[in-house]
């Protein structure tokens, strides 16, 4: 039977000094919890597949303040942890101290780069898939008028930002896209209610599409969307199941593919940047049987038509983490 070792709390009161050394590989959350339906949950789900498929087991921690960073990437470390994947841009600078006192073990950061030796960092190109879903979303609106929710107001979340309303106005040039972040600190990221209120001033604005791009905030916006009647675009995981009917699609963000293929590839995970896009099958946008009936074939061949050529190269997405700036608001 494969066992998934959770510890909770401080570090399970720092008990990770007691595993003694193995070579499983671990898995350390950022805020928002593991079963947030989106970024922590894709990790998880990368996880639970390398151990199902392997019957190995692997070491998994969901944190329970800013504090338990540095300390549950060095316990794992002197545990005899190999690899450490983690979620998040807000391990970077910890990670930066901390690797070069392990000069032996693999470390896996998503959605932030860090110049160790020992590390591999994953990025990924949300702007192309967020292009995608915002074509979607300007074909099936009715006003004219869409919305964008983030959580935490940062580069990587207008990264999001950007490509939804390129693709959006690409579309539709006359189109208003509305956007709101939920706050400044990583709290944004767990505030479903905050959510829902900016989704309902959103819809209040004539928005009848919104894409949540905030962690489990996005759960919130996501049942003020499906109960005001209007659709809503999920992020990272597959979210069309939550509200069948009123989910458009989802962006697909791979993060369970990062995190599978970093534990299968074990202590010998070669180090260096990841950057995994629409061409890499780490990016997408979801259709299912909980939306099927909501895209038509007339959207499915535009958003491919579009998917095709930023594979190729013919159409580029601007990227906001490389000025800062968006070409359309």
């Amino acid at each position: 039977m494969t066992l998934v070792k959770t510890l909770t709390g401080a570090v399970s009161a720092l008990a990770l000094g007691t595993i003694g050394a193995t070579a499983e590989p671990a898995l350390v959350f950022d805020l928002g919890g593991k079963f947030d339906k989106s970024f922590n949950e894709a990790a998880h789900n990368g996880g639970q597949r390398w151990a199902n498929e392997t019957g190995e087991d692997y070491r998994e921690i969901e944190m329970q303040s800013e504090a338990q960073r540095e300390q549950a990437l060095r316990r794992f470390a002197e545990a005899g942890m190999n690899p450490i994947a983690m979620t998040g841009f807000a391990f970077g600078s910890v990670l930066e101290e901390v690797a070069p006192d392990y000069p032996d073990t693999r470390f896996v950061i998503i959605d932030a780069v860090v110049d160790q030796p020992n590390v591999r960092s994953v990025v990924f190109s949300e702007h192309e898939g967020s292009y995608l879903v915002g074509m979607m979303a300007a074909m099936a609106s009715d006003t004219g008028t869409v919305g964008f929710v983030g959580g935490m107001d940062i580069p990587l979340i207008r990264k999001f930002a950007c490509g939804y309303a390129q693709g959006v106005k690409a579309v539709n040039a006359d189109a208003t896209v509305i956007q709101n972040m939920t706050g400044t600190t990583p709290a944004a990221w767990a505030d479903p209610v905050k959510g829902s209120e900016l989704a309902r001033a959103q819809i209040g604005q004539g928005a009848d599409v919104i894409y949540a791009a905030a962690g489990s905030t996005g759960l919130g916006v996501l049942q003020a969307a499906a109960d005001e009647g209007i659709l809503g675009i999920g992020v990272d995981s597959n979210q069309n199941y939550l509200h069948p009917g009123h989910m458009l699609t989802s962006m697909l963000k791979r993060v369970d593919v990062a995190v599978y293929d970093a534990f299968t590839e074990g202590a010998d995970l070669a180090p260096g940047v990841q950057v995994l896009g629409l061409a890499e099958n780490g990016i997408d946008y979801a259709l299912d049987a909980y939306n099927e009936d909501l895209v038509t074939e007339e959207m499915i061949a535009a958003v491919d038509a579009a998917k095709a050529q930023i594979i190729s190269g013919a159409l580029v997405v601007h990227d906001y983490m490389s000025d800062n700036t968006c070409p359309v608001q």
